[in-house]
């Protein structure tokens, strides 16, 4: 009997799967998900609306606006800017044309800002700042727009709004200066 062949045992092999790399790379896809899911929410810009109540020459109203803290500032060709504050068919500073940079439009906002915040105080309202209308022309360009958002910054104004829409009385304006 002893020169039967051996029997052959196969050798077994492990049943234990190493999983860290399917660990790994789960952890990835959860990471890059979350971050997708993330940049794909809708971003929605703080807009502080005004209060319904004002004040138009002594008397309170509570319908819109403190008409006194409006400054409307149109953009035209040419780097041409157009401003005035209040409504223009009774304005409290009448429009005025002025240009881009410190002696210009940049001034207009720091001495606008300075009154109205003055005359909020006086009435109790201290955080109401001025409310600015961007008014950019077909015939501005997008530089003009992104020039007047960057003073917008350097002037600390809080609450602004770009509007398409111009009333003829604007477009005659804008056809006149």
């Amino acid at each position: 009997m002893e020169n039967l062949p051996k029997k052959v045992r196969s050798k077994k092999l492990s049943t234990r799967v190493d999983l860290t790399a399917m660990v790994s790379v789960s952890f990835l896809l959860i990471i890059f998900f979350m971050v997708t899911i993330e940049l794909a929410k809708p971003k929605a810009i703080d807009f502080n609306l005004p209060d319904n109540e004002w004040t138009y020459r002594g008397t309170h109203i509570s319908c819109g606006p403190d008409v006194t803290r409006i400054v409307t500032i149109l953009l035209d060709d040419n780097n041409k800017i157009i401003t005035y504050s209040g409504l223009l068919f009774t304005p409290i500073v009448d429009p005025k044309v002025l240009n881009y940079g410190k002696n210009g439009i940049r001034q207009e906002l720091f001495d606008r800002r300075k009154n109205i915040t003055e005359y909020s105080t006086a009435i109790g309202k201290p955080k109401n700042g001025p409310i600015v209308i961007i008014k950019p022309s077909k015939k501005s360009n997008f530089k003009n727009l992104v020039d007047i958002l960057d003073e917008m910054a350097i002037a600390n104004i809080d609450t602004y709004a770009i509007v398409s829409d111009f009333t003829p009385e604007e477009s005659k304006l804008l056809a006149l200066k």
